[in-house]
């Protein structure tokens, strides 16, 4: 279960960061340490916050785009940093398959975030995802890895 603490670690730091303000370092040791993730979780979820962090400009431009009807700062903030973090999983991290970020991101959402949150996720990240046929998705593109 190692790396999905360390993403339940980085989901809680990403969303100490934004919406309590706290300092990145403070906020994954604090959350590391509360909730008992070991050094090899902690180096994970360190990676994972201060990548979003540094690229996240670009990537909730990404959530702009194709998501027309909700706007950022209206999502959960809940909702929000785990899309954040699925992203720059999806367009920064060439270790990880893109099938399993999104059902990472689906089931955080199923345990922090309301009753729909799950299928909104979903929804979101799925736009950066080709189709069961093959083809890209109309969005996929956005994310091409550099």
């Amino acid at each position: 279960m190692g790396r999905r603490q360390a993403r339940e670690t980085a989901l809680q730091a990403l969303f100490q960061i934004d919406v309590g303000k706290n300092e990145p370092d403070f906020a994954i040791k604090n959350t590391a340490e509360e909730f008992g993730a070991g050094p090899q979780e902690l180096e994970f979820a360190r990676q994972l916050v201060k990548g979003t962090l540094e690229h996240i400009d670009e990537i909730d431009a990404l959530i702009s785009r194709v998501s027309k009807e909700w706007q950022l700062s209206r999502m959960a903030n809940v909702d929000r940093n785990i899309i954040r973090l699925a992203l720059y999983e999806l367009k920064f991290r060439e270790d990880i398959p893109p099938n399993v970020s999104v059902n990472e991101a689906v089931e955080l959402a199923k345990i922090f975030g309301g009753a729909d949150s799950g299928r909104f996720v979903n929804g979101i990240l799925g736009k950066f995802l080709p189709n069961s046929e093959g083809e890209e998705a109309e969005t996929a593109a956005l994310i091409e890895k550099d």
